[in-house]
């Protein structure tokens, strides 16, 4: 509570929030917490008398889905930073996080407590027709940031990076009349409802569905492509492909989606100038500008990576999710929709919305972005680690091989900032499954990425990631990957 609110100006929710009482029983939660996160300090392996039992859970978790879980992973609901139990004893380090969604880690006390606070409400979820003020707090958070360089004014929370993506594109659809169609990139991803999986450039993803959406696909910027022609072609190639879109369907495009940074696709990175060129071209014909972060929000040397190339000025409409634990769409005024468009029961619950403003607080008052920043850092750190890797076993690292309508990598370590991947076993898509399951037997969770050639990716918890850890996550990553390679 501010020294300015008092008990009589306070509502009683306020006086229940800040009660002493309250407080002290938040910090007896985390520092409880934080005894039994300090007895996890290295990789571990299972326990023999909690192997059965596990067992058992995993068994049941494959009935309810359907089909058998990915990893054998079920977590016990205790981590420490980079470090994460399991429910069979085991200890790991997690590089990939959910697929990014835990930058601060495991049983981090900060997350945690907003998280509390966010429980405490009179209901778990807000939503459009009831809701607290903690969607719209951090909105404002969101925005602020935004709006030092670009125009964004607006923003609706929700509760995945799917439904944010949905909302993205009713905003287009609207704002653009009759225009059905939409530009994406080659390899992109957009989620996993219907529309999404049909904009998403992953066959596997849409078979059985309806093909509803018109999508035209322009190529991503090739780094190989361009070490060997020059940035100038690149570009050139994006422009008239572009361009040979909006003259075969003339008015008919209400948006372009840019991953500034693929994701799914590869961690394929792009230069300024690519999407300059790209982005002055559908302002000349009425098409809007969509900038997906759900992936690379808060991850580069910016909060958002539109900051970090300077495209601000271009941008209508940005979703952003993963990391934030809540998600969101955010748009320029002439983007503002009219009455009935966005809407939602659940916009998210009090713990996502108030872990999602501690987050983002941190995330700007953290040192984690610039050129020097600890996400700068943290990726020099891991180049370093992971060509040392490449040094020592060439064998395991001959070239990657190009695929047609995928970019070739410039070299066997890539992305940008947060989002890290190294390429063994030329890209080989049954090689790179097995480097993943063996990394994980000795104690590292990886994922993959892209769609030919295939990469091994890390979405580290760099909010929490110690220096000293790399060289101990590369020691289990080079045993995973001798057992592949022997």
């Amino acid at each position: 509570m501010s020294q300015a609110t008092t008990s009589k100006t306070a509502t009683h929710g306020e006086q229940f929030m800040h009660a002493a009482e309250v407080e002290q029983g938040i910090e007896a939660i985390v520092n409880a917490m934080r005894t039994q996160a300090a007895e996890l300090t290295d990789v571990r392996p299972g326990r023999d008398e909690l192997r059965e039992s596990y067992e058992d859970l995993m068994a049941r978790a494959a009935a309810a889905r359907g089909r058998g879980l990915l990893y054998p992973y079920l977590g016990s609901g205790l981590g420490n930073g980079a470090l994460v139990e399991l429910a069979d004893g085991s200890v790991k380090w997690d590089m990939i996080c959910g697929i990014g969604v835990h930058f601060f880690g495991h049983s981090d006390p900060g997350v945690v407590a907003a998280s509390i606070r966010g429980a405490m409400s009179d209901t778990i979820m807000h939503g459009n027709l009831q809701s607290g003020f903690e969607p719209y707090e951090f909105s404002e958070l969101l925005l602020e940031e935004a709006a030092k360089g670009s125009n964004l004014k607006h923003c609706f929370v929700a509760a995945s990076g799917a439904l944010v993506n949905e909302n993205a594109l009713k905003l287009a659809f609207q704002k653009h009349g009759a225009a059905p169609r939409v530009l994406a990139f080659r390899d992109c991803f957009m989620g996993r409802t219907v529309t999404m999986s049909q904009i998403g450039d992953s066959a596997g993803n849409r078979v059985g569905l309806p093909l509803s959406t018109l999508v035209d696909y322009m190529p991503f910027y090739d780094e190989g492509e361009a070490a060997r022609s020059g940035v100038q072609k690149q570009i050139d190639i994006g422009c008239d492909h572009l361009l040979d879109y909006i003259k075969r369907y003339p008015k008919q495009h209400a948006c372009f989606i840019f991953e500034l940074v693929q994701g799914e696709g590869g961690f394929n990175p792009a230069p300024r100038e690519y999407f300059v060129e790209l982005m002055k071209i559908c302002k000349a014909h009425d098409i809007a500008v969509w900038d997906d972060e759900v992936q690379t929000f808060g991850r580069t040397t910016s909060l958002f990576a539109f900051d970090m190339l300077g495209l601000g000025e271009y941008v209508d409409l940005v979703t952003i999710g993963k990391m934030s634990q809540a998600c969101a769409t955010l748009f320029t005024e002439a983007y503002n929709p009219g009455p009935g468009l966005l809407s939602a029961t659940f916009t998210g619950s009090g713990s996502a919305c108030k872990a999602g403003s501690e987050i983002v607080r941190r995330l700007l008052s953290g040192g984690y972005y610039g050129a020097d920043g600890l996400i700068a850092q943290h990726h020099r750190a891991f180049k370093e680690h992971a060509e040392a890797m490449v040094a020592k076993h060439p064998d395991w690292f001959p070239e990657v091989e190009p695929h047609r309508m995928s970019p070739s990598p410039v070299s066997h370590v890539g992305g940008c900032g947060g989002m890290m991947r190294f390429s063994p076993f030329g890209g080989s898509k049954e090689k790179v499954g097995r480097s993943l399951r063996a990394c994980y037997d000795e104690g590292v969770i990886l994922f993959s990425c892209g769609h030919g050639p295939y990469h091994i990716r890390m979405l580290p918890p760099l909010g929490v990631m110690k220096f000293e850890d790399w060289p101990r996550v590369f020691a289990a990553v080079e045993r995973g990957l001798a057992k592949v390679a022997g």
